[in-house]
């Protein structure tokens, strides 16, 4: 009811300022404590989630309020992309609604406030309930991005409940060539060597705009590699046919017109993977029937962002409540036993 009085208001803003007020908001708020295991519970990579549904890499840039997104009802939530260095990103305007469509289009460029200052952050609440991942990025002028990653699995690890690389995003020039075989090997070497025998599991964030080799080769490496997941996907490039005056901007597209084409990669990665990798499902997801539709393709977890602008805090218990009833109407004792099912 409070978002539905609101949402005029922070509609009528510029998005990211609007943005910056929401996380101002939260992090004023009183803190509760996050879901405790119950019936969707599921253990992906040796971490024991309380249920599927997180908040994404992006609303979280600098870990100022993880533990107030655990408390809205979220089984996980993932902060960052953080760079080793501050970055102002990309010159605004560099985030558009598309309102119309449910959507986002964002080239925000990995701003954030750099590793230093988030870790600050992350270790006041170290000790603290609740599974929070941290997104990796490298710096925009970095040299040498597989050192990047490198340094910034270094840092954060001891914080992390898992480290997400992201190689995926489409507004840093050549970081998705991180994607091909040759360079991904190297990096998650890299990232591994950094990380050492008794860290985090490692997740790596992929683009749905892949070719049908590239998903076969990113399955190989991910496997024999030996990561903790697969999340799929990020926002595209491509452009459905959309109804918003904004539909024109560069950038990635997120939200309901991102739905189809990201459940169809999901698809193609559990066929790739051979159901041998936990997958967290990423792209378009704003209701319990779409959450539930990822995981019956191969999701082991759900993740959401562009669905809160337009469904506002509610949602992800909302979600929850709703899987809960199609995990009983469909005859499942788990979310596990599910996963895969379609």
């Amino acid at each position: 009811m409070l978002f539905d009085l609101a949402r005029p208001v922070l509609f009528a803003l510029d998005p990211e300022r609007a943005h910056r007020l929401t996380v101002k908001a939260l992090a004023v708020s009183p803190r509760t404590a996050p879901p405790q295991a119950g019936p969707l519970a599921i253990d992906v990579a040796g971490l024991a989630f309380p249920n599927p549904v997180g908040m994404a890499a992006g609303f979280d840039k600098d870990a100022e309020v993880p533990d107030q997104l655990l408390g809205l009802g979220f089984g996980f939530t993932e902060v960052g992309s953080i760079t080793p260095l501050p970055q102002a990103g990309n010159p605004k305007p560099r985030l558009f609604r598309l309102v119309e469509d449910r959507a986002v289009i964002n080239r925000m460029g990995f701003n954030n406030g750099g590793a230093e200052a988030a870790l600050a952050r992350l270790e006041r609440r170290a000790g603290r309930p609740g599974i929070v991942g941290i997104n990796v990025g490298a710096n925009k002028d970095s040299a040498d991005r597989a050192a990047d990653y490198a340094t910034m699995t270094r840092t954060m690890a001891p914080l992390a409940s898992y480290l997400a690389v992201n190689i995926s995003s489409p507004n840093t020039p050549g970081l998705r060539a991180l994607q091909d075989e040759g360079a991904l090997i190297g990096l998650l070497d890299a990232v591994f060597e950094a990380r050492g025998d008794r860290g985090p599991p490692v997740f790596l964030k992929v683009a749905p705009d892949l070719e049908p080799a590239d998903v076969d080769a990113i399955a190989r490496i991910a496997i024999d590699r030996g990561l903790g997941a697969l999340i799929v996907s990020n926002t595209t490039i491509s452009r459905p046919a959309l109804a918003s005056a904004h539909a024109g901007e560069t950038g990635g597209l997120s939200g309901a017109p991102l739905r189809d084409l990201a459940q169809q990669r999901l698809r193609d990665f559990r066929k790739a993977t051979g159901g041998e990798l936990p997958l967290v499902g990423v792209g378009g997801i704003a209701t319990a029937a779409d959450a539930w539709a990822r995981i019956r393709a191969g999701a082991s977890l759900v993740q959401l962002y562009s669905a809160m602008v337009y469904g506002g805090p509610g949602l992800p218990r909302q979600i929850v409540r709703g899987l809960e009833r199609l995990m009983r109407r469909d005859g499942f004792a788990s979310i596990a036993e599910a996963v895969g099912s379609e």
